[in-house]
């Protein structure tokens, strides 16, 4: 009925959904209703204008809302025709706005959804109040926010965010469970969203921990970075990347030289792409809190992990005062603490970047750095005349397009530097070969917004010249209408070095 109705009922169908899931209607209803709708699109695009598109919406909306899983997707295509009208659905949803940047805000807000609280937003509020419930440790005042959240069927967030936050930093556990246990003892959180928060997390984390371990595998064997960072992507739960970022380590220290590199480099290009710094922070929590135990199993565990700690710092993941926030997050009497004042003595010994850097033989170590030093040569060499297909081959031949990006970062700030815009030339026929994404344009943009205050030093002029770069590339299509946005700021950064 909402599909032949206003956006209004298009919303409302999808709130509604979200507030049925699990209490009323089970997963597996939920996923029999969409093969249902599927099954039928070709009958519903007979009465329905443009049901196709809308249906790709409704399948989209609900993978945003954790209604339904990513993989359904993939799933539901093998059951249908590849003439049928469902199949193109799905086709729909995966390519035109599953895999668009920013493609969770856009559904959010797609059928007016801006007039209530979104699910992203939501869970952003929940994950706020939980830290700073840490921080505070008043359960009164944590109750009575989660009260004032007025969301009672997504409770089971707070169960679900609480748990994560308890594996993540073991500091944060007992805070937790002293919440979760006084919410349910005032009926602030019912039994049902209790077990339910319980159950996705379980079952969640069981499945994702599998996905991982064949993921990481399959990376050391390819060495192929983008084709990793896709199928984290493609599980769609950044709020495990803690726990991705120990079992790389861990599986890595049981391995051979090349292995630990390639786990060092790969943090490196995580950073960049997907991963925060809180992320990296909070994955090293984990493992420095599980190293007596790690050091059971591998030979020398406390120095192979103060190296990764030592090499994520010169390899700019962390910085040096993020170490210390790591070491306040340890248990007191945590063995933890001692790698980290390892890892502290090895960044500050002599040459301790060169060392760092071929710690386990070199290799593909470099891979970062030289790749910096050759962007700056080709970028160069176009500035001072060069041929625009030149400069593209060069870019291509880097073979690392998530590090497009410091193209995108080294080219605005050279052509700040020159006063030659002739930079903006280039950038505009990577976009259009397809070379640079809207993603890695947008990433480098924020990378030289964040450090504009700096640049300001050296040209004064630098934010009004980046206030023209923004606006050109906004009109060309290189950037969204809403970068400078909250959620474009949101995404992760790496430090403009």
């Amino acid at each position: 009925m909402a599909m032949d109705r206003h956006d209004k009922e298009k919303e409302m169908a999808s709130v509604l959904l979200s507030s049925l899931y699990a209490d009323v209607i089970s997963p597996p209803q939920i996923r029999d209703g969409f093969v249902m709708l599927l099954e039928s699109a070709d009958d519903l695009a007979v009465d329905i204008l443009d049901a196709v598109d809308i249906l790709a919406l409704f399948v989209s909306r609900a993978v945003v809302d954790e209604i339904l899983p990513p993989a359904f997707i993939t799933r539901a295509k093998k059951t249908l025709p590849e003439s049928s009208k469902g199949y193109q659905v799905l086709q729909t949803a995966e390519k035109s706005y599953l895999s668009a940047p920013h493609h969770a805000e856009l559904l959010e807000r797609r059928w007016g959804g801006s007039t209530h609280v979104t699910v992203e937003e939501m869970k952003k509020k929940i994950a706020d109040l939980l830290r700073e419930y840490v921080e505070s440790g008043d359960t009164f005042e944590a109750c009575r926010c989660i009260r004032e959240l007025g969301v009672s069927f997504f409770h089971h967030e707070v169960v679900k965010r609480a748990l994560v936050l308890a594996m993540e930093i073991q500091t944060a556990e007992p805070f937790m469970l002293k919440l979760l246990k006084e919410a349910a003892e005032e009926g602030l959180i019912s039994s049902s969203q209790m077990v339910k928060g319980f159950a996705r997390e379980d079952k969640k984390l069981d499945r994702y921990k599998k996905e991982i371990v064949t993921i990481i595998h399959e990376y050391f064997l390819s060495d192929d970075i983008p084709e990793l960072i896709r199928s984290l992507e493609d599980l769609g739960l950044p709020e495990y990347n803690p726990i991705f970022l120990k079992k790389l380590i861990t599986l890595a220290m049981d391995r051979k030289n090349r292995e630990k590199e390639m786990a060092s480099v790969l943090l490196s290009a995580l950073h960049i792409e997907i991963f925060s710094t809180e992320d990296i922070a909070n994955g090293f929590v984990m493992l420095l809190e599980s190293a007596e135990d790690t050091a059971l199993d591998i030979l020398d565990a406390s120095n192979e992990l103060a190296l990764f700690l030592a090499r994520a710092v010169i390899d700019d993941v962390l910085v040096p005062l993020n170490l210390e926030e790591i070491t306040s997050k340890l248990p007191p009497n945590c063995s933890g603490s001692e790698t980290v004042r390892m890892a502290r003595s090895l960044i500050t010994a002599r040459h301790a970047g060169e060392r760092l850097l071929r710690c386990w033989g070199g290799g593909t170590g470099w891979a970062v750095e030289d790749a910096k030093d050759k962007i700056m040569k080709l970028l160069e060499e176009y500035e001072s005349g060069g041929v625009v297909a030149e400069a593209c081959q060069c870019i291509r031949d880097l073979g690392m397009p998530f590090f497009n990006h410091e193209v995108v970062k080294k080219a605005l700030v050279m052509a700040m530097e020159k006063k030659n815009d002739r930079m903006l030339d280039l950038l505009q026929v990577c976009f259009n070969e397809g070379l640079i994404t809207i993603n890695q344009m947008t990433k480098g943009f924020t990378r030289v917004k964040d450090g504009l205050d700096d640049l300001a030093l050296d040209f004064p002029n630098a934010k009004d010249k980046f206030s023209f770069y923004t606006e050109y590339a906004q009109k060309n299509g290189w950037l969204l209408p809403s970068f400078g946005s909250s959620a474009t700021e949101a995404l992760p950064t790496a430090a403009a070095s």
